[in-house]
């Protein structure tokens, strides 16, 4: 995979094709909306998908931890698909968090599915984080709201874009960002997405946003004018 650097108030970092950021001069990964336990959620409900979500979104998690080998994982919220999900989790995977809790900070920020603590699994929970010029938290700020001279970093709104190439549309969960704000893409295995357009991203992002698009090995980059 070939991660994207950026530059954002003097800070280098990567845009990673996985859909996760990392800093590294801190030493830090930066994930969002894992959403672990969806499918066993959705089985409750009647909707039957294959429970195997968390595996396969801790199987990517430990992919990157391996090659970037951070110090701290930061995850912006949505960790878990509601307020039950820690409780569903296998033997091994619960084991599979705290194994990578032994070799990594890991930092919860709390979202709209897991508003409060989950005390059953390992790490600090929170509900923003400050960083250098990075402000970090699982709702994306209004515009009004944004403090000069910081990025805030963001997740919830799962954004992704459509684009048409030779006559085919095609969707890519995407970054969305702009001088002032980076919205991460989900991070779970069963997540959907939000289309940049949409007035919920698209007025965050006014008059112009960068996409970078998650591609098969690389992200791909769209200047787009918002409406």
């Amino acid at each position: 995979m070939i991660p994207s650097p950026v530059e954002l108030m003097g800070e280098n970092l990567l845009l990673l094709a996985e859909g996760a950021v990392f800093w590294p001069d801190r030493h830090l990964l930066i994930v969002a909306d894992l959403h672990l336990e969806k499918g066993t959620s959705r089985r409750g409900s009647g909707i039957l998908l294959p429970p195997y979500d968390t595996r396969l979104t801790l199987d990517r998690l430990s992919a990157l931890i391996t090659h970037w080998k951070p110090r701290r994982i930061l995850a912006l919220g949505d960790n878990f698909h509601d307020a039950r999900a820690a409780e569903r989790l296998l033997p091994e995977d619960r084991a599979r968090l705290a194994e990578m809790a032994e070799g990594v900070e890991l930092v919860w920020l709390t979202g709209n599915h897991d508003p409060k603590p989950v005390e059953e699994v390992p790490g600090v929970w929170l509900t923003e984080w400050q960083e250098g010029p990075f402000s970090f938290r699982h709702i994306p700020s209004p515009n009004a709201d944004l403090a000069p001279g910081i990025v805030e970093f963001s997740g919830h709104l799962h954004p992704k874009a459509r684009i048409s190439i030779r006559g085919h549309s095609l969707t890519r969960s995407c970054f969305a960002t702009n001088d002032q704000r980076v919205i991460l893409p989900a991070f779970g295995s069963y997540t959907g997405g939000l289309d940049v357009r949409d007035p919920a991203i698209s007025a965050l992002l006014p008059k112009k946003a960068r996409l970078y698009l998650l591609g098969k090995d690389r992200l791909h980059r769209l200047d787009m004018a918002m409406p």
